[in-house]
């Protein structure tokens, strides 16, 4: 999984997913479709919330952290649009709203729900909707949030005028979307974590879960995209080649090596991450040709078992856990 250059859009949700739930007749299957997708944006908000701030002392750039993870009625075409709104228990107002709130978390402790919807964030009013970008309002409240200082109260305004007086938490840098499509993917961008629907849910439980969240996680800590564009690697047609395939191959076995230290932080079972890329990497059967850019899941399971015989090795000495790829992360060149 790698670094992508924008995010990606939750565009046809339910022709994605009706070939699982073909059988159902129309209106319970997009039910379905869309309380199975709020249901894994709850999982994700949460295992997002405590890798980052579990894992607050470690991370050299940090953020507010909240403990949601936003939705927008624009996301859905006006066919589905209610269908979808009711999954979340979200009314008819045209703003963005919750699409999941982590239990115990700061929006939690407020008194916010799923579904409430959200005019004003501090001193961001929701803006009017984007009809070329329907993810912009949600990026507007992301990219605000994200610029206020930890444990300073803010004010969340809501569509029904009540304000809400709500406190952040310090947490590593990233915010949290779950996409909306069946293939295993995840992204990141320095900012944003994206994990599929196919991922999550290819994930055995919420440690494996939390394998794949906290690789992601780990390059955007590690500024793997602007350490990639500083190297001026190829990200077009050449992208698997060469150099710039051995500076992202490189990335992907830190983004590993860190992973298993973000886990155990936030006190997640490490070997989890044995299993999930153990059996990621031979979901299809045999592997004819390797991708350039990402190592072989052999390698990056035995990477990966190293790392938690250094956790494992520091715990049994007493000593702090201290991720060494954080303090000096080796040059790309």
């Amino acid at each position: 999984m790698s670094s992508l250059s924008r995010p990606l859009l939750l565009l046809a949700i339910v022709t994605v997913a009706a070939p699982a739930i073909a059988a159902a007749p129309a209106e319970d299957a997009e039910d379905g479709v869309y309380a199975e997708l709020a249901a894994l944006e709850a999982r994700v908000a949460a295992i997002g919330f405590r890798l980052t701030t579990a894992n607050a002392g470690w991370c050299p750039v940090r953020q507010a952290q909240f403990g949601w993870i936003w939705g927008d009625p624009r996301l859905y075409d006006d066919r589905h649009r209610s269908a979808a709104l009711a999954a979340y228990g979200a009314g008819t107002a045209d703003l963005p709203f919750l699409a999941a709130v982590v239990p115990g978390s700061p929006a939690d402790r407020a008194g916010l729900h799923v579904g409430d919807a959200v005019a004003a964030l501090g001193d961001t009013a929701a803006a009017a909707p984007d009809r070329d970008d329907p993810f912009a309002r949600i990026a507007a409240f992301e990219t605000a949030a994200s610029a206020l200082p930890d444990a300073a109260p803010t004010t969340l305004a809501k569509d029904d005028g009540q304000d809400t007086a709500i406190t952040p938490v310090a947490g590593c840098v990233s915010d949290f979307r779950v996409e909306a499509r069946d293939r295993a993917t995840g992204a990141a961008d320095g900012r944003l974590v994206l994990i599929s629907a196919g991922l999550a849910r290819f994930a055995a439980d919420d440690d494996e879960l939390a394998a794949a969240v906290a690789h992601e996680l780990a390059h955007n800590i590690l500024r793997h995209r602007e350490r990639l564009d500083a190297a001026d690697v190829d990200r077009g047609l050449f992208k698997g080649f060469g150099r710039s395939a051995r500076l992202f191959r490189q990335t992907e076995v830190e983004a590993d090596r860190l992973s298993v230290w973000l886990m155990r932080g936030a006190g997640y079972d490490p070997q989890a991450a044995v299993r999930f890329w153990g059996r990621f990497g031979t979901r299809g059967g045999p592997v004819l040709i390797q991708p350039g850019t990402h190592p072989r899941w052999r390698d990056r399971v035995r990477s990966i078992e190293e790392e938690i015989a250094a956790i494992r090795a520091a715990d049994a000495a007493g000593r702090p856990l201290e991720p060494p790829l954080i303090a000096a992360p080796p040059p790309l060149e």
